[in-house]
């Protein structure tokens, strides 16, 4: 096993994040792997203690590691600052969202889930070209929003999911958009796509595509028959949350945001105000965020013993927070994937 240190940034975040992020750093810590963490602010936490959302010690400590593992990071709704998530993937370029989903409890209404999301992370509606029109006395009578896709950006994305999908020994890729509404900015997304495979894909894997609406039926009626989605930002944002659901909801939503010089990775939940300091939080989505951080580090073998210590404690041990129709609580679930990784 590889013993050097390795420089990371950690973020702990807003609301529960504080916690979950204690919870993961003591499965690390259990599996052996060094790292060496450079603590930093960011979202509200950031505005508290430097006056910013996101402050420039944070992104000075990211440039330099190039690796981060953060909380969920609280964002106000209507008006206030941008969100902080956003903001590090324009400022790192994190083009690739990378959101998996697999059935950890078993005996739900859904069986044996596996499939992964691929959202592209920079462009779309995310990018925040948005103005008010005021009208006699009213400053916000009309709202607009502009969305950009690419195709530079979009043949960038397509291609991560392409040969992400093969590496893993995936079957299938669906191309999910609203070309036939938004016909050039997701038109331009589903035309890259088609093109790519065409040239360079066909012989490799299979490729279909649907629209996002009939998307979202589908993964209701009949989850299996997708494989790997990719989509745009939006698009990828909403389904993601909606397949959380299908393997127990967003405790269980690990992300990982990628890009050509940085790689952050996260919990896909939110900061959960209202559960914060309770100890009831679940940390599953964020261990297994640490786990993917692991395979991202070369570090495979760790990340399968957290993987197996955190399925373990779930289903044999019978250890489950409150979201999972448990009784543990944050602190109680930790010790137990612990003490499954410590006898591994």
């Amino acid at each position: 096993m590889p013993t050097d240190s390795i420089p990371a940034t950690l973020i702990p975040g807003d609301g529960i994040g504080p916690e979950i992020v204690a919870a993961t750093l003591e499965a690390l810590d259990a599996l052996g792997v060094s790292f060496e963490w450079d603590v930093q602010s960011a979202g509200a936490s950031g505005v508290r203690a430097a006056g910013d959302p996101l402050p420039p010690a944070t992104l000075s400590s990211i440039r330099r590691t190039r690796l981060a593992l953060k909380g969920p990071l609280e964002t106000p709704s209507g008006g206030g600052y941008r969100s902080s998530n956003v903001r590090l993937r324009e400022e790192f370029k994190l083009y690739a969202n990378l959101r998996p989903s697999r059935t950890l409890v078993p005996g739900g209404r859904y069986e044996d889930i596996d499939l992964v999301v691929v959202r592209e992370n920079n462009e779309g509606l995310y990018m925040g070209y948005e103005h008010f029109i005021p009208i006699d006395d009213d400053p916000h009578a009309v709202a607009m929003s502009t969305g950009v896709n690419t195709r530079q950006g979009s043949r960038r994305l397509l291609e991560f999911a392409f040969e992400y999908a093969i590496a893993k020994g995936r079957k299938k890729i669906t191309v999910v958009h609203k070309a036939n509404i938004l016909k050039a900015l997701t038109g331009i997304f589903l035309e890259t796509a088609q093109d790519l495979y065409q040239r360079k894909y066909r012989d490799r894997i299979a490729m279909d595509d649907v629209i996002v609406d009939a998307c979202a039926m589908k993964l209701v009626l009949d989850p299996w028959q997708f494989d790997v989605l990719v989509t745009t930002n939006l698009f990828g944002d909403i389904l993601s949350d909606e397949i959380a659901g299908l393997v127990g909801g967003l405790g269980m939503a690990p992300g990982a945001n990628i890009g050509l010089d940085a790689a952050i990775f996260e919990a896909v939940h939110g900061s959960a105000p209202d559960i914060a300091g309770k100890g009831v939080a679940n940390p599953v989505a964020l261990m297994l965020a640490a786990a993917m951080m692991l395979d991202h580090c070369k570090r495979p073998v760790e990340a399968s013993r957290l993987r197996d210590a955190i399925s373990k404690t779930l289903n044999v041990d019978g250890v489950r927070t409150g979201d999972l129709r448990g009784r543990a609580s944050t602190a109680e679930f930790t010790r137990a994937v612990v003490s499954r990784i410590r006898s591994a």
